[in-house]
């Protein structure tokens, strides 16, 4: 766990554009399951995060077909929370930061660490944009 005071500003790059934290596992289920689509990004305090990760996401929120829900779970603080959303996330393996894109509670979209790091935060939009442009109404 870090310190609340560290991680405040990492939370609010993504709240500040219409993310909703999700703390625990009933509301990581309530925000995937049922109708819709659902983008879950999986936060983190590593520099991927900041240079990457948290500057696609919002930059494909942004876009003007995105999902309908925009959530976050923040790894290494709301560990169960997290532990939720990668069960959703399943066959993939853990990792964070992450991004998973859920259309009626079904994975349709995953971005992985491994896809995060050293790429050009438009770069990881772009991809994202594109599946919103398939899943998303």
């Amino acid at each position: 766990m870090y310190p609340e005071y560290l991680v405040e500003p990492m939370r609010k790059e993504l709240t500040n554009v219409g993310f909703q934290e999700l703390k625990n596992a009933a509301d990581v289920d309530q925000a995937i399951k049922g109708e819709g689509t659902v983008l879950v990004v999986v936060n983190s305090v590593c520099g991927c995060a900041a240079a990457n990760a948290r500057p696609a996401a919002r930059a494909a929120a942004a876009h003007e077909k995105h999902p309908d829900k925009l959530v976050t779970v923040f790894a290494g603080m709301e560990k169960e929370a997290v532990d939720q959303a990668r069960n959703y996330m399943m066959p993939f393996p853990p990792s964070s930061p992450a991004m998973a894109l859920f259309k009626d509670g079904k994975l349709v979209h995953m971005i992985e660490r491994h896809q995060i790091e050293g790429r050009p935060a438009q770069m990881i939009a772009d991809n994202l944009i594109g599946a919103f442009e398939q899943y998303c109404s």
